[in-house]
């Protein structure tokens, strides 16, 4: 297979599946996930890290040389998801932030609008940041010119494992930001569906719920790897276009019929 790396953030990742730490039944089988998918990125709520540090701590289980992700769940302001993400880094947990601002309890939709404050402050404070939206191209545009490093809209319903019911709409961004990775994030339920999402021409996929909830959350873990490898290399190769009636796959001409 021809090199190919994912640049984001000023890092090259070889893998294109990012893990959420969510969910999982315990803290072994997320790091025996996150290493047998060779997630390069994982994503961690804040409110899930103890700040003093004890054997408990959730950071303890994340394989080593991962880049580590703060999410800023449970933020409903742009200046709540602000405050999360300068309180992480203070606390020495990176700069690299998923903006997630929802203050809808049902659907758990992002907002879109704080989401972009957060984005603009927090791009021009050195994080690499990348928000989680509804797929809306204007928004995606303004949060790219304001600094973000990539661009997470979502598939469906976050943690609904519902597949990618968004897909035209996400087409749109990967096709008109061409400049900025397109991570699908949220909704994700089989590694069919990653690998579709990566065959659309998406730059990474992110899943937690989907492996975390899974009878065999490893064997899970290594199926979305191999689902995104999948896709991306089926990419790369230019899948053949659909057509209207069937053609054969040996020519007819020149057969003796008697």
């Amino acid at each position: 297979m021809i090199e190919d790396t994912l640049k984001i953030g000023g890092k090259e990742l070889s893998s294109r599946l990012f893990l959420g730490t969510g969910k999982f039944g315990s803290k072994d089988d997320m790091r025996t996930a996150i290493q047998n998918s060779k997630a390069e990125v994982v994503t961690v709520a804040l409110r899930r890290i103890d700040l003093e540090s004890n054997d408990e701590n959730i950071l303890s289980y994340i394989p080593e040389g991962t880049t580590l992700m703060v999410n800023t769940s449970g933020a409903r302001t742009a200046k709540e998801a602000i405050r999360i993400a300068k309180i992480a880094k203070e606390a020495g947990y990176g700069n690299w932030v998923k903006i997630e601002v929802i203050n809808d309890s049902k659907y758990l939709l992002p907002d879109n609008l704080e989401t972009l404050k957060a984005v603009e402050a927090l791009a021009s404070d050195d994080f690499v940041v990348l928000p989680y939206i509804s797929p809306d191209l204007y928004f995606a545009r303004e949060m790219a010119k304001a600094g973000a490093a990539a661009i997470m809209p979502l598939g469906s319903l976050i943690g609904s494992n519902q597949g990618i019911k968004s897909e035209m709409m996400i087409k749109i961004l990967i096709d008109e930001l061409s400049h900025i990775p397109i991570v699908i994030d949220a909704g994700i339920g089989a590694p069919s569906d990653a690998a579709y999402g990566m065959e659309m021409g998406a730059s990474a996929i992110l899943v937690n719920t989907a492996v975390a909830t899974a009878g065999n959350p490893v064997l899970m873990a290594e199926a979305f790897a191999n689902g995104v490898k999948a896709g991306r290399m089926a990419y790369l190769a230019k899948l053949a276009g659909e057509k209207k009636t069937g053609s054969p796959s040996s020519p007819i001409t020149g057969l003796i019929f008697k």
